[in-house]
This record gives structure tokens, sequence and C-alpha cells, in this order.
């Protein structure tokens, strides 16, 4: 966040003028930036770690309330910020990464099921918007080398089928819903190999609704030529 700070973010948060705003992998501690935004409530959930992991969330709008974490003990690597509004609840997610050699796999697989639970409750309430590094390709056509990568983290059989669950529970992938069959267009490259300029990347950033708000879905869309990380902004337009 503080490098991505020095290579235009706040002219960008201006720009988009969003009602909100979510982070992922800020890798703050508190105290730790200095970032003026009085347009905004401003919600931080710090890892334990320092420069590791942590998410925000920013709104023009007052939430009712705000949760951080899920019930999970990976809550102390600062994953989740859960605000509610009237309508709804927004939760701004950084999943997991499994790592080399899916050597985090069994704690990832713990935490999509348990990620899973706490939405899908949240949904018995009212209408969910899940905003997030969800750290998971669903299909081959999320990403450049579908075969290369069926054992890596991020596209293994089991990340996708935990994602698959999440979905069957009641959530739209936004921009699959929108653009089922459209291809090359990707929110994170790998800063090795050229990845960006060979546009060699990986969907992995999402926005996903709850089933009843898919009828107010108006874009959904990939900041592809914002250059401040190795992911890009992913942007969610809701009618009113």
């Amino acid at each position: 966040m503080r490098a991505c700070q020095k290579k235009g973010f706040e002219q960008y948060l201006a720009h988009v003028d969003a009602d909100i705003f979510c982070l992922q992998e800020t890798k703050l501690q508190e105290h730790q930036i200095d970032l003026e935004i009085p347009a905004y409530h401003t919600y931080w959930s710090f890892a334990e770690k320092k420069g590791y992991s942590g998410t925000a969330l920013f709104s023009k709008v007052e939430p009712i309330s705000v949760e951080l974490g899920i019930g999970h003990e990976l809550d102390s690597e600062g994953r989740v910020v859960t605000a509610e509004f009237e309508e709804f609840f927004v939760v701004c997610c950084y999943t997991p990464n499994s790592q080399d050699k899916l050597a985090r796999l069994s704690v990832r697989m713990d935490w999509d099921d348990s990620f899973r639970e706490y939405v899908s409750s949240l949904k018995d309430i009212k209408e969910v918007i899940i905003c997030g590094d969800l750290n998971v390709a669903h299909n081959p056509i999320d990403l450049k080398n579908p075969k290369a990568n069926e054992k890596n983290a991020g596209y293994s059989i089991e990340e996708r089928e935990r994602f698959s669950l999440l979905l069957e529970d009641g959530f739209i992938d936004s921009f699959r819903y929108l653009y089922p069959d459209l291809t090359d267009t990707y929110s994170w490259w790998s800063y090795r190999f050229n990845a960006r300029a060979n546009n060699a990347g990986w969907r992995i950033d999402y926005w996903l609704v709850s089933e009843d708000l898919k009828g107010r879905i108006e874009e959904s869309s990939i900041d592809a030529d914002i250059l401040g990380s190795d992911h890009a902004p992913v942007v969610l337009t809701l009618l009113d």
C-alpha cells in the first residue's frame, strides 16, 4: 500500500469516485501510512505479522456496523473486513495463497469452507457483495496457461472446486455473468517473465454478488491499464 501510494493511488481513488473501495494485501501495520481521504469512512484490518496480508474498506456512507475477521484462526492475518449497509453487506476478502507445491493447501481448504459458511450466513440476513483477491482462477478461460498450472496454487482442482461451491451457494461472478466468453482478460500478472507485457495473466480478483442482486449488475470491469501493483483494480457498478 505504501508503494502504491507513490504510484498515484490517491489520484486513482479520486478519479473513480467509488461509493465503496476495497483493498487487499495492504502489508501495513497501524500508523504506517499517512492517508488523508476525508470523503470516506475508512476501516483497516492489520495482520499481526509485519509487512504481510491486510485488508481495508473505504465507504462514503458510514456503515451500520463493521466487523473484522470471520471467526477463523487466520483472522490474525487481517484477511476480511465486513461492512453492513441498509440493503446489503460488503465483504472485502484477501484469500490465503496455497503457496509453492501447495504447501498451505489444507489451510486454504479450511479457510474456503469457513469463508463460504460465513458469507452464506450473512446472506440469510440480507444481500451480500464480496470483493477480493480470492486467489483462484476458476476456469481455463481465467488464466493464460491453464494446462501448465493445473497443480499450482490458484488453479488446483481443490481450489477451483471450493470456488464452485461458493457460487453454488447462491453467489454470482459478476464479470462472467456479463462476459461469459471473454478471453485474455486478467487482473493479476507475475512480475517475472514480462508477464504483464505479454498479457500472461490470471483473473483472480472478483466482485461476487448474491443471487438476488444479479439483476442490478450494470457493469463489471478490470482497469488493466492501472499499473500501481501486480494486480489491476476490478470495478463493479450496480443499478440503484
